[in-house]
């Protein structure tokens, strides 16, 4: 296997939510362009799922780029302050911010239920973890991301758009797009760019967990929606190489304020998932 490019070589990030999953895949990405990456969460030990935030940073620098591990409970404003702190001391500049961070255990009990089935704390365990800490990030990463002309990456969904999983979650990924666009308004003049990023099914540690059927097809259902063939499915690693490409595009501006699908920003910029496809399972 050829090295990657280390195009973002010198460049800083802190990618929220990072000890698996999504958050993993885009880290190991920046990190293999050649960035140090801050990577956030509270896993330090291995439970049912497997990953922590010091694994993630080891396997960042087996990739050629820096990890750095920080523990942190987004729920804890001082936390997540001290978190940019810290980078401000030891790096001196960010150029990129993903917003990751996602109560996924707490939404995964509510799947496919209709609204007076999800109790009112479904909807604080949502917007606590998933669009609050998400603001309070990107208040505290402002000063030193204008100062870069930098990216804020806004993890969300077509749950935006259409319905998925229950009204919460559909909500709360409108919020996050709107988050969004008025972060690129308020950036105007600033030269930070700020994008919501679409990934479609993606196939976590979680759905890893998915056994092979007769057929030896991987499949799940989500009430409501269907069932899903996994070998369509995405890697957490092409979310990854989006953010990547994103924060390498010097006229990415234009994309300010909009939600981006994965699966068009790698037709657009040229690149694919590790096994060479484009997925498009949404």
């Amino acid at each position: 296997m050829s090295e990657i490019p280390k195009i973002l070589a010198g460049r800083v990030a802190v990618v929220t939510g990072a000890s698996r999953g999504i958050g993993k895949g885009i880290a190991l990405e920046l990190g293999a362009a050649g960035a140090t990456v801050f990577v956030t969460g509270r896993t330090t030990t291995p439970g049912h799922l497997p990953g922590t935030v010091h694994a993630t940073a080891a396997e960042i620098d087996e990739l050629g780029g820096t990890g750095v591990a920080v523990v942190c409970d987004h729920r804890d404003d001082a936390a997540v302050e001290t978190l940019f702190d810290r980078v401000k001391y030891e790096c001196g500049q960010l150029d990129v911010l993903v917003n990751n961070v996602y109560n996924s255990p707490a939404a995964a009990r509510w799947l496919g239920r209709k609204f007076w089935e999800v109790p009112p704390k479904a909807w604080d365990e949502t917007f606590d973890i998933g669009v609050r800490s998400h603001y309070v990030a990107s208040v505290f990463a402002a000063p030193l991301l204008i100062g870069a002309g930098g990216l804020i990456v806004n993890v969300s969904s077509p749950g935006a758009q259409r319905y998925m999983h229950n009204a919460v979650y559909g909500v709360g990924k409108t919020a996050v797009d709107r988050l969004t666009a008025d972060f690129a308004h308020d950036l105007t003049d600033t030269g930070v760019t700020a994008v919501s990023l679409w990934p479609g099914i993606v196939d976590t540690e979680l759905l890893q967990m998915v056994p092979a059927d007769e057929q030896g097809r991987r499949l799940v259902t989500l009430p409501g929606e269907g069932t899903y063939d996994l070998a369509a499915a995405e890697s957490p690693r092409f979310p990854g190489r989006a953010v990547v490409a994103l924060a390498a595009d010097p006229d990415r501006r234009k994309r300010s304020g909009a939600a981006w699908k994965v699966a068009d920003l790698a037709e657009s910029y040229g690149f694919t998932d590790i096994d060479g496809r484009v997925p498009r399972a949404d």
